[in-house]
């Protein structure tokens, strides 16, 4: 029975880690970078 709590809180900590790092990536993708911010500003000057 002891095996079982292992298996069980094991997969429990690989689950959880698997939405922390998915939450984590999503937002690093998600969030705005300098660099594209200026490149839409450029755009939108050479645009005018």
């Amino acid at each position: 029975m002891r095996d079982s709590n292992f298996w069980y809180y094991f997969i429990m900590v690989v689950v959880i880690l698997h939405f922390v790092l998915g939450f984590g990536y999503l937002i690093y993708k998600l969030s705005p970078r300098k660099n594209d911010t200026k490149k839409e500003e450029v755009a939108d000057e050479e645009e005018m």
